[in-house]
């Protein structure tokens, strides 16, 4: 790829401080998880915060602190969990690790994020949680899906894996909801090669979440050896999401640069706005006011009529010229897995239309924070070109 789709910004500082940790005696378990930790939550705006070894280990540790399908003894309807149709996968796969039901919600047609009013409409007795996704890093609207969790006592669940950096007024994403989930993944804001954090005010849920990173034990290595004790107590079924401290010492060298990454982001994402302004066969998605959008994505519609091609084959073309589009997401339900679950009646049929609808439309440009003028040039150039193009191929034939 001329262009990638992402790309990681790492800096000698970066690989300085993995390079300091390797000569630490504990290489996992160590005084690096906390600190990263406490970094992160100072971030958020969170009293606390749990480090895990990927963004979809956030989501499942927070599925299980709130309690969603921990009731062995019910014979009766699953725990139902209100997902967004449009995420990736582990969005919803959680639920179905905890022996829960995902009930999708369809998304909002001008900027894809779960639509609010659906999200009421799909509320039965056996719903416990709502889990919505910031999607493309502009954070949801929070105080309304906080007033409907409230008023049906349910836990909200952010799936700020997109998000991180961003904020509605002067609250920071990580403090918009019961649990805050993110993504270390390279393509996000920052990255610790692979990992996950979640955000919580409350201590009981943290509590339950450092357990369950831990194969449910409530203490680790480190603090047993503190404690001169060799005994442990296994209280849940938990899993190993451990992050080491290799990884937490490139997210706490990598978190001190977030401001930046966040202002570069949305400064590639003006330009784009600019150079896109008038485009007749695209349409970028609306950014609300009120909202700092983080930019893990800057996702644009495809008019295929205006255009002469469709976007599949806009995106081949782009491809063809080194630019690293890609489509952020097709509907979860879609998916083969999904679709025999729903055949066998698992989990209900969803009804989204707006997320079908969209799909067909969606293309993800490249953003990244060390984007040049000339490569959004390129990338805006072509797009032109590929409209160009076929238009020239139609009057041909």
């Amino acid at each position: 790829m001329k262009i990638p789709g992402t790309r990681q910004t790492i800096s000698e500082d970066d690989v300085q401080a993995i390079v300091d940790a390797m000569h630490d005696p504990l290489l996992t378990t160590g005084p690096r998880v906390e600190e990263f930790e406490n970094a992160f939550a100072k971030a958020t705006d969170s009293r606390f915060a749990v480090a895990v070894n990927s963004g979809t280990a956030a989501l499942h540790a927070a599925m299980h602190a709130c309690g969603i399908g921990t009731d062995e003894s019910a014979v009766a309807a699953l725990d139902e969990v209100i997902v967004p149709a449009i995420s990736f996968v582990a969005t919803s796969n959680v639920a179905l690790y905890q022996n829960a039901k995902p009930v999708f919600a369809d998304v909002e047609a001008d900027t894809l994020r779960i639509d609010v009013r659906d999200v009421e409409q799909k509320i039965t007795a056996n719903t416990k949680a709502i889990v919505a996704m910031d999607y493309g890093g502009q954070p949801c609207d929070y105080a309304s899906l906080r007033a409907i969790a409230d008023r049906h006592q349910l836990m909200l669940v952010a799936d700020a894996c997109h998000s991180l950096g961003g904020s509605v007024g002067a609250r920071a994403v990580g403090a918009l909801a019961d649990c805050s989930c993110f993504s270390l993944h390279p393509a996000k804001q920052i990255t610790a090669g692979e990992g996950g954090m979640i955000t919580t005010d409350d201590q009981d849920l943290a509590t339950a979440m450092r357990a369950f990173r831990n194969h449910g034990i409530g203490s680790n290595h480190r603090q047993r050896q503190k404690q001169a004790t060799h005994r442990y107590t296994m209280e849940a079924l938990g899993y190993n999401y451990r992050l080491t401290d290799i990884q937490c010492a490139l997210g706490i060298s990598q978190l001190r640069k977030l401001h930046e990454f966040t202002r570069l982001r949305n400064e590639v994402a003006a330009v784009y706005d600019d150079l896109l302004c008038g485009c007749e066969f695209l349409t970028p998605l609306t950014t609300v006011r009120g909202v700092r959008h983080a930019r893990h994505l800057y996702v644009v519609k495809w008019n295929a009529e205006s255009s002469g091609i469709t976007r599949d084959e806009a995106f081949g073309r782009l491809r063809e010229r080194g630019i690293g589009v890609n489509v952020h997401y097709q509907p979860i339900y879609q998916q083969p897995y999904y679709q025999r679950q729903i055949a066998s009646k698992s989990i209900d049929a969803p009804w989204c239309p707006v997320a079908d609808e969209v799909y067909q439309s969606i293309l993800s440009l490249p953003v990244f924070p060390g984007m040049t003028l000339e490569q959004i040039s390129y990338v805006v150039e072509s797009l032109h070109e590929v409209v160009t193009g076929a238009e020239l191929l139609r009057r041909v034939a």
